[in-house]
């Protein structure tokens, strides 16, 4: 039985992905707990702390599918975690003489820590690889479009020229931070969790920072400087990130569905047989790829406050943030990862309709260059009078019903400067783009 909707057989085709499920979902975070278990083994042994023999048996018997899961249930209900039910299997599965060496000198917390940081890892080697095919979709999309001019839109009204190649540009610029910035984070998420009881490793003698860098060796994770199961960064880094990412994939995603609005019909996401599709209206093209990149985005950003509230650990060991912890870490993974997955949906599939978006610009009736024209006869005019004159030949084609280049030829102000070649190429929303080639070259190198 699921309660999430993201954890069911219908809905989960819609919510997060099966990959990120597998990666964060609890057989994964079982198996990481025992290949952490395993690891410790194969360092200790190494380190003539425990024998070879005894590591190998543990690392042959470190395996999910050996587990009794429903003895695992009755004992972590019993004891509130399920390293001490995990440890007492797998050292019953190692053998005798091996058994008793697991586990040996760590503690509940190091296991859990390590196994979610080897989850996180997996999780964000998903989510790294889809980073790179949504940069390589926006930048297709920003050089194939990079002259395909259409309204520029502010306060949800059309504002300037902009052309469809600098707006995915917006889009694509963004993407390339995150990705920058998770290379930046990776070396301060995915660190070793090895401290003990109450972090010292006593329990190790003199052997314990030895232990720790073989293990840390061993898992190819970073060597903390001190073992941080009270220092909740990394975590609270990860989920921060991830609540970022989403807002970067529903910016691209709330542009679309306005854009598919039937009275703009500039883009689309790509089309498929009863996609998008309405129970009672055969007509409808719904945005429905937008609306779950925006759902869960939404959702994943929720919950990261949780994770941000479960820093607040006491003294060497919390009672409470690390159960808060598991209940949100996990969903926003999974969150953050469907939200790519429909993003990516509409990336690599979006239908543009350049010839759309110029019967968009051209509905005022040239209104939307009023700027430019008012920038051009400045030079000529002085700005005051340029203001003045473009403002009245607004107001005569609203009152008229005419264009803006007609309501200017009328005016002797300006074809005492202008002939009708001047007034076209001023009333152009080609020729006032500005700066739109160079921002878009700056992000395609960035990319």
């Amino acid at each position: 039985m699921t309660v999430s909707p993201a954890d069911g057989p219908v809905f989960g085709a819609v919510y997060g992905t099966d990959a990120m499920r597998a990666a964060m979902g609890e057989r994964a975070f079982l198996q990481r707990m025992l290949d952490t278990e395993a690891a410790l083994a194969r360092a200790q042994a190494r380190l003539g702390m425990i024998p070879g023999e005894a590591a190998a048996a543990i690392t042959a018997a470190a395996r999910v599918e050996t587990l009794d899961i429903p003895a695992l249930a009755a004992a972590t209900r019993n004891t509130g975690f399920p390293v001490v039910g995990l440890v007492k299997q797998l050292s019953a599965a190692a053998g005798a003489d091996a058994g008793r060496w697991t586990h040996w000198g760590t503690t509940t917390q190091d296991i859990v820590d390590t196994a979610l940081v080897l989850q996180m890892r997996d999780a964000f080697a998903l989510i790294a690889a889809d980073l790179d095919r949504l940069i390589a979709a926006f930048a297709t999309l920003a050089r194939d479009h990079r002259h395909t001019v259409m309204a520029g839109r502010t306060h949800a009204q059309q504002a300037l020229p902009i052309t469809f190649g600098y707006k995915a540009a917006l889009w694509l610029d963004p993407v390339v931070s995150m990705r920058e910035r998770l290379a930046q984070a990776l070396p301060r998420i995915l660190k070793l969790q090895f401290g003990g009881a109450v972090g010292t490793l006593a329990s190790l003698g003199d052997r314990g920072r030895d232990c720790a860098a073989e293990l840390a060796k061993e898992l190819d994770l970073t060597l903390p400087a001190i073992p941080w199961h009270v220092a909740r960064d990394g975590t609270a880094e990860a989920a921060c990130w991830l609540g970022m990412l989403c807002g970067v994939l529903a910016k691209p995603a709330t542009d679309v569905m306005l854009l598919m609005q039937s009275e703009v019909s500039e883009a689309s996401e790509p089309s498929a047989p009863g996609r998008g599709g309405s129970s009672t209206m055969p007509q409808k093209r719904n945005p429905i790829a937008c609306e779950y990149v925006i759902a869960q985005a939404r959702a994943a950003q929720a919950l990261v406050p949780q994770v941000l509230g479960a820093m607040a650990h006491d003294h060497e060991r919390g009672a409470g943030p690390m159960q808060i912890e598991q209940l949100a870490l996990a969903p926003i993974f999974l969150y953050a990862h469907g939200a790519m997955a429909q993003a990516l949906l509409i990336a690599e599939g979006l239908v543009v309709d350049g010839a759309r978006m110029r019967r968009n610009l051209d509905a005022s009736g040239g209104l939307i260059v009023a700027e430019a024209v008012m920038m051009g006869l400045a030079p000529l005019l002085g700005r005051g009078v340029a203001h003045d004159v473009v403002h009245h030949a607004c107001d005569v084609a609203l009152a008229e019903g005419v264009t803006l280049d007609v309501a200017l030829a009328r005016d002797p102000r300006v074809t005492a400067h202008l002939d009708q070649a001047g007034i076209d190429r001023l009333t152009d929303p080609a020729g006032y783009l500005g700066a739109t080639q160079g921002f878009i070259d700056a992000v395609l190198a960035r990319a």
